[in-house]
């Protein structure tokens, strides 16, 4: 597993040799999670519930809110009483 890259559109890591990713829209202080993706032999494995935390983390750090428009970030993030603040 690889450390989170942010490529200014998309957040990616790395496991296997596979890439999961989230595509998302910033405005100032809101991130738009409009898709997640991991590579079918990776389903399965959490590669996507690991991707999520990771990018609700850095959301964190940038003290941005959240708006899921992927059913499975929103899923996800509604599950995380860690990260489900985060949301609005």
């Amino acid at each position: 597993m690889s450390e989170l890259r942010d490529t200014g559109e998309r957040y990616e890591m790395d496991e296997q040799g596979l890439t999961s990713y989230a595509d998302y829209r910033r405005t100032d202080e809101r991130l738009y999670i409009d898709y997640v993706f991991s590579p079918v032999p990776l389903r399965g494995t959490g590669a996507s519930g690991r991707l999520m935390q990771a990018v609700a983390a850095d959301a964190r750090a940038k003290d941005l809110r959240i708006t899921p428009i992927c059913g499975y970030a929103a899923a996800w993030l509604r599950r995380s009483s860690e990260y489900r603040d985060l949301v609005g």
